[in-house]
């Protein structure tokens, strides 16, 4: 069925920039060119830039809401998006996803579509859901992160993952990676303050929503529409805490790991010197403070 039939009114021609990262998207390139194909079949101009580096998404997506865009669309994974949201950040132009990463948390969070029709149904029709981003400020500037921010033991092991290894495994290189990282990470307790309340904790996850590392459970009760945030604090004994959390992991049972906390909080500090990681992608080292963004995001959601 084409978007015209079933008495449904085809929308007005219109152009989108569509940011695509081949590095994220190399293993799944084939619905991108699947979803381009049925947005000309149905009269809707597309542009396409592909990234050529970090960094480059947030460029590409600024440049085309200073030209005037409606709507930029990601294509790639979490790191891609929150990109191209950090591009989009105070202004008004709408974000779209297609999804093409390796775990693709935000897309299972708002229950993205990911069939090619119906991924290109979505944006030709541009219905659309609030999220609230959150933004991370620290010595290296300011980042804004779209589902979550992790600091100590996962954000270690994303800093320490070779590209190529990912692009080779995909999920299974975060495993072989957390085997590689364990003996070696020494765990330190992390100072923390949450909304002026002083706690410690060996490892921190800041979430906007409710699932980590793909479609897996840890946050029941995040709200990514509004303000604030569910933040995790694994308070057991950090090797241990790691260890058991990858086990529990794939049972979608993380929530249970033993001396995991979690607390709504709407302003954190993380005041020691440890790697971050955001929406999985490496985002330098605390010490961060971490708040909501001045306003929320329009996701395209089909």
């Amino acid at each position: 069925m084409t978007f015209s039939e079933a008495g449904r009114r085809v929308p007005n021609c219109h152009s989108m920039l569509i940011v695509f990262n081949p590095a994220a998207g190399k293993r799944q390139v084939h619905r991108l060119w699947r979803v381009l194909d049925l947005l000309l079949q149905n009269g809707i101009r597309v542009d396409l830039a592909e990234t050529g580096h970090r960094g480059h998404a947030v460029l590409l997506a600024r440049e085309a809401a200073e030209r005037g865009a409606r709507l930029v669309v990601a294509a790639g994974g979490d790191g891609t998006i929150a990109e191209v949201a950090n591009g989009l950040s105070r202004t008004r132009v709408r974000l779209g996803v297609i999804p093409l990463g390796t775990a693709n948390v935000l897309a299972h969070e708002l229950g993205l579509p990911f069939a090619p029709r119906a991924v290109a149904q979505g944006l030709a029709f541009g219905r659309t859901q609030r999220v609230w981003p959150g933004v991370a400020r620290g010595a290296s500037g300011e980042r804004l992160f779209v589902q979550m921010l992790g600091v100590g033991f996962d954000a270690a092991v994303v800093h320490h993952l070779p590209e190529a290894l990912k692009r080779v495994l995909g999920r299974g290189a975060y495993v072989m990676q957390c085997l590689r990282e364990m003996p070696r990470y020494r765990f330190p307790r992390l100072r923390v303050r949450l909304d002026g309340q002083s706690l410690e904790a060996s490892s921190v996850i800041v979430s906007k929503g409710r699932y980590y590392a793909g479609r897996y459970l840890l946050a029941p009760g995040a709200r990514p529409d509004e303000p604030g945030f569910s933040v995790a604090l694994f308070r057991g004994p950090g090797r241990l805490s790691a260890v058991l959390g990858g086990a529990l992991l794939p049972l979608d049972l993380l929530p249970r790991v033993p001396g995991l906390s979690l607390v709504r909080a709407g302003r954190i500090e993380i005041e020691d010197r440890v790697p971050a990681q955001a929406d999985g992608d490496a985002a330098g080292h605390a010490p961060l403070s971490i708040s909501d963004a001045a306003a929320p995001l329009a996701i395209v959601s089909g």
